[in-house]
């Protein structure tokens, strides 16, 4: 018999999560005592219940410019590589208690260089934090794989050195470059010399676009930027008749298997959808689209790998098999070698939802 499509289950199922903001899963308890230490006087409540609730009622929003502005709290606490390794170290326990197998987690290490941190020693303790935490999360008997992208701010002028910094550290725990920021008025492709070093490295990338911005966004992130996959990319949807008939983009997007990233809870609360029921995940799941499901910010929308899993299952009637798919075509489009791809989809994957369809 096929176990039951639990949030207790699906929280027991192995998880791939492509798309995570380090500064937007802090534990709020962290925020507060990162912040007495190193004197940060702006946070909007005193204890960390009411500090968590602040962030969700805050995010809740409709609007991805207000939900962005939370993130002035967190990064403000990320201004020493000791609060970076610290968060990045919880972040990876968090989400291996959470029974996420292999994550990849991004931040813009040049918002923790506000107080004169060297961009260089942000990433260092990052992928340092991300490791303890592994290796703490196995000595416990758990196991899990964090790699870190390296996000540069669209509105900003780094694009060039955070590309540096993705071949620099490539093989100490950094595995892909991505832009973040506002989508709307600032083009995937707006830095051609970043985008150029990328190619020429062979660098993996992964681009915001078709969050906020439509089907523009989509096509300049994979012909101006080169995008491997497509963070969010949900707005592939405005291309999706009713009847499934597709435009040119998404036929191409759906024929090329390009991973979209959705993060459903997020959408709704930054106003792309009014409600998970009226989300097009699951219609574009049914299409064939390289779904993924994924967190986002998991303070901000107050939110597990498992949650959104669970909620999407329950909204949309998904099986065992939906969430071994979703979960395989995570795995497919990670930023991992080959052989740890394997090991991983053989090893434990496989296994796992075998047992759980019974």
């Amino acid at each position: 018999m096929p176990a039951p499509l639990t949030a207790e289950n699906v929280a027991r199922a192995p998880k791939v999560l492509l798309h995570d903001h380090l500064d937007g899963g802090l534990r709020p308890q962290t925020v507060l005592e990162l912040a007495d230490e190193h004197g940060y006087r702006d946070l909007p409540a005193a204890d960390a219940e009411s500090l968590g609730t602040w962030f969700r009622q805050a995010a809740d929003s409709g609007s991805l410019v207000q939900y962005l502005e939370t993130f002035a709290h967190t990064v403000g606490v990320m201004q020493h590589p000791d609060a970076i390794h610290r968060v990045a170290r919880e972040c990876a326990l968090d989400l291996a208690a959470d029974g996420v197998l292999y994550a990849e987690v991004r931040f813009a290490p040049e918002l923790s260089t506000a107080n004169g941190l060297a961009i260089e020693a942000v990433v260092e303790a990052m992928v340092a934090g991300f490791a303890a935490g592994c290796a703490e999360a196995t000595a416990a008997g758990g196991y899990i794989e964090v790699g870190a992208l390296l996000c540069a701010m669209r509105q900003a002028d780094r694009w060039e050195e955070v590309a540096r910094l993705v071949v620099k550290y490539r093989d100490a725990g950094v595995v892909g470059f991505d832009l973040a920021g506002p989508e709307i008025g600032f083009p995937p492709d707006r830095v051609t010399a970043a985008i150029a070093l990328l190619d020429r490295e062979r660098a993996h990338r992964t681009i915001h676009a078709g969050e906020a911005a439509g089907i523009e966004s989509i096509r300049a992130a994979l012909d101006g930027a080169h995008a491997e996959r497509l963070g969010h990319g949900i707005r592939i949807a405005d291309e999706v008749a009713e009847d499934g008939t597709l435009g040119p983009l998404a036929q191409r997007v759906l024929d090329e298997r390009v991973p979209l990233e959705v993060a459903p809870s997020s959408n709704v609360q930054t106003g792309a959808y009014p409600s998970l029921a009226a989300h097009p995940i699951d219609r574009l799941h049914r299409l064939g689209f390289t779904v993924t499901v994924n967190t986002d910010n998991r303070l901000m929308s107050g939110v597990s790998a498992s949650s959104e899993i669970a909620d999407v299952a329950d909204t949309f009637g998904w099986s065992w098999d939906d969430v071994q798919t979703v979960t395989e075509r995570a795995l497919a489009g990670a930023f991992i070698p080959e052989p740890g791809r394997k090991r991983l989809l053989g090893e434990i994957v496989s296994k796992a939802y075998a047992d759980l369809r019974g």
